[in-house]
């Protein structure tokens, strides 16, 4: 019994003569009590019964090398469950193939370049070896001038490259709502950068499923399960040459 429920104890003596106050006390020296129990018996050193130090095992740090899905919701997976979005599904056939690699989902919705351009440092922290560079579409769908588009995505590449990441740029195309000299500028941005910077380029991001309404949500812009099922495979051939065992 530890010193402060012995001095309770002292004083509900006292108090005794009351039966109101005794009551009182009494209510007091249970909780305490109760208190300095589960203190002792849940403490930062206590054991569990197979004598391991705490109460649940701490689990293993993953030790996997990292592979980071930068872009906008085409890579969150706006519209479907975590697991459903391409990074997961990236994942899944990258165990299949037995290749000790995790994927990074940092997509955000809306995100633009300059966006990106700001998050650039919390991706290099995160120490991949390889960013599948997906960014751009927002900026062609709100307009945005080609020029400072390119700016970001370079600034964003040579980021990265100063820190030995290997890049995939996944390029991108936007409806002609523009004209057609904004949107043949806004194509040629990818392939360019990608010369530019020696990059392995996937030509159109979402090759195979911009337009096809079975691998879409209703929105007609974000793939289904399915349709990211399709990105994964034509992602497929760029990345795995990258991939080491």
């Amino acid at each position: 019994m530890n010193r402060a429920v012995i001095g309770l104890m002292r004083v509900v003596r006292r108090l005794s003569l009351n039966k109101k106050s005794f009551a009182w006390g009494m209510l007091v020296l249970v909780l305490v009590g109760w208190s300095g129990c589960r203190q002792n018996s849940d403490g930062p050193h206590s054991q569990n019964p197979s004598g391991a130090i705490g109460s649940e095992a701490t689990a293993p740090p993953d030790q996997r090398r990292v592979i980071v899905a930068f872009g906008d919701s085409l890579t969150a997976g706006a519209g479907l469950a975590a697991d459903e979005a391409y990074p997961a599904a990236l994942e899944r056939k990258i165990e299949e193939a037995g290749y000790p690699y995790r994927v990074l989902n940092a997509g955000v919705s809306g995100e633009t370049t300059a966006g990106g351009l700001r998050r650039v440092q919390s991706i290099i922290q995160n120490r991949p070896e390889v960013v599948i560079l997906e960014l751009g579409a927002n900026d062609g769908l709100r307009g945005l001038g080609l020029g400072e588009t390119k700016k970001n995505l370079a600034a964003i590449i040579e980021s990265l490259q100063k820190e030995h990441i290997r890049v995939i740029l996944a390029g991108m195309k936007i409806p002609p709502n523009y004209g057609r000299d904004y949107t043949q500028g806004f194509e040629k941005i990818f392939p360019e950068l990608a010369a530019r910077y020696r990059l392995v380029l996937i030509p159109f991001f979402l090759e195979g499923v911009g337009g096809q309404a079975s691998l879409n949500q209703t929105d007609g812009i974000h793939p289904t399960a399915e349709g990211y099922q399709k990105v994964v495979e034509n992602l497929w051939p760029k990345l795995e040459p990258l991939l080491v065992h």
